[in-house]
């Protein structure tokens, strides 16, 4: 595989999008202490995730000195890591899992009036992304970085039957036909 084809794909995973009237949710902000041997220096790490609730979903992760600045850093690289994901009717077309260091995501498709079926920052990973029926269940690690990039990553490797049928080239009958 040459260089160009690496980059390019890397280019199609993340995007910029303009002109989204992107939602802004703040998953967790941490204090840091670094001790010397004269004082101790504070800083803030802040963990951000931003979507439109129309299938498009980023997160940044941010740190300063200051916890406003570390947040306002988070939302600039969540827009910048923006993802198209596919939805159909609410929910997503089919099982997926995923996993990033210890975390494990699996995301199954539900019918219409089963909800959110999630808990934490999954939770708000999921609504934001504007799922309306889907069911998941979270394991391993708990930690909040994982969760979200092992979600993300599960969202992103979801296609729907228009998709398959442009990558492999054929009708949309043969996909569903077999």
């Amino acid at each position: 595989m040459s260089i160009k084809k690496i980059f390019s794909e890397k280019k199609d995973k993340r995007t910029r999008y303009f002109g989204l009237d992107l939602k802004e949710k703040l998953i967790g902000v941490t204090r840091v202490c670094k001790v010397t041997k004269g004082r101790r220096y504070f800083s803030f790490s802040a963990i951000v995730i931003k979507g439109n609730e129309n299938g498009y979903i980023g997160y940044g992760f941010g740190k300063s000195k200051e916890a406003p600045d570390a947040i306002r850093k988070a939302g600039e690289q969540a827009r910048r890591n923006l993802c198209k994901i596919c939805i159909s009717n609410g929910t997503i077309p089919h099982k997926q899992e995923a996993k990033y260091s210890g975390a494990r995501i699996l995301l199954i498709p539900a019918t219409n009036g089963t909800g959110i079926i999630a808990g934490g920052t999954l939770r708000s990973v999921l609504k934001i992304t504007g799922l309306k029926n889907i069911l998941s269940k979270s394991r391993g690690s708990s930690n909040h970085h994982n969760i979200i990039k092992a979600a993300i990553k599960a969202l992103s490797k979801i296609r729907d039957v228009n998709i398959i049928s442009k990558q492999r080239g054929v009708s949309i009958k043969k996909v569903l036909n077999g």
